[in-house]
This record gives C-alpha cells, sequence and structure tokens, in this order.
C-alpha cells in the first residue's frame, strides 16, 4: 500500500517517504523458514501410520497460524507503516486495521537527533529523535534506514521551511514603508 497523496495540501509535496528499515523483517523469516523447516521434516519423518495424516493436519494447521501471527502480521505491520517528510510536515502513519497517525508542521520541529548502536551502523540504520514544540514533545522513530542522511535531510527542510517564514531586512522595510504610508492616508 502506498502512501496516499490525497493527504497533502495544495502546494505540499513529498520530499522523503520511508518504511522502517529491512532489518525489522529479519526474525520474521527467520520464522517463516523454521515453520516451513518444521513441517517439511514432520511430513518425511512422520511414519506412515493412520494416525499421521491427521498428525500432519494438525502440525500444518498450526504452522498456518504461526506463520500468519509471526511473518505475515510483522510484514504487513512493516508494509504499512509510512514516515513521510514533506516540505511542509512530517507525517507518521501506521496501522494494518486501525490507523493511527501523526503530523507535525515543520514550523514546529525544534530539534532532530539520531542514534544508532555500532550493530545498527552495520545494518544501516537506526533511531531518529523529533523534538516539537507541540504538546507531544517528542517522537522517537525506530529503524529508519541511513538514519544519518535522513537526519541531515529533515533539518534541511526544517531551515528551508524557517527561510521561508521569516522577514528578512528588505520585507521589514517594505512593511514599515507599507504601514507608513497607510497611516499618511488615513
Amino acid at each position: 500500500m502506498g502512501f496516499p497523496e490525497s493527504v497533502l495540501t495544495k502546494d505540499e509535496h513529498v520530499e522523503i517517504h520511508l518504511h522502517p528499515h529491512w532489518k525489522a523483517l529479519v526474525l520474521p523469516v527467520l520464522a517463516a523458514i523454521v515453520l516451513i523447516g518444521g513441517v517439511v521434516a514432520a511430513w518425511v519423518f512422520l511414519p506412515k501410520a493412520g494416525w499421521s495424516n491427521i498428525a500432519l493436519l494438525v502440525l500444518g494447521v498450526v504452522a498456518l497460524v504461526l506463520f500468519v501471527w509471526f511473518s505475515v502480521w510483522p510484514w504487513m505491520v512493516w508494509r504499512t507503516t509510512h514516515y513521510v517528510f514533506t516540505n511542509e510536515r512530517v507525517i507518521m502513519r501506521e496501522g494494518v486495521f486501525s490507523r493511527e497517525g501523526r503530523d507535525i508542521p515543520l514550523n514546529r520541529v525544534n530539534d532532530v537527533s539520531f542514534h544508532h548502536t555500532f550493530f545498527q551502523r552495520l545494518l544501516g540504520t537506526g533511531v531518529l529523535t523529533i523534538e516539537s514544540a507541540g504538546e507531544r514533545g517528542q517522537v522517537v522513530l525506530e529503524n529508519i534506514p541511513h538514519v544519518e542522511k535522513i537526519q541531515s535531510q529533515l533539518y534541511e527542510l526544517v531551515e528551508a521551511d524557517h527561510e521561508a517564514h521569516t522577514f528578512d531586512d528588505a520585507d521589514a522595510e517594505k512593511i514599515a514603508k507599507t504601514i507608513a504610508r497607510d497611516r499618511k492616508g488615513d
């Protein structure tokens, strides 16, 4: 499922769109391999007695439930988790059946930092922390791929947004002249 462009405002465009790092899927894939291997081993090594078909069927059903629980579900959660950085805000959406989301306008972002352990550095992932001026304060995003690069890009987006909404000396002078002209006209 892609990110719905319909949630963007008129002049808003996506700069970065991420899912959590693929390492979040390592354990689900290993679980799938173990479960499939277990069913194949049971099918090969169970004696060919009358009860073995029933045992194999029960084992297959249990393995299917475990496969969905430990492999399919984590993949679905990974696939439906979106971290989107636009020219106006940071958008987080997650959830398979029920959805949860949070948006942080770029002008409310106070600090963007990252952390990754040695193992996370080897895998190219880490934790991104976004401090905002909102009531809920801090957002911690786990398993962000290329976290240093993403932190830098998000910082650039925040700075560009702040620059776009900040008056420079020329703007202040124009405003002062307009106010002075309006006062003379009264």
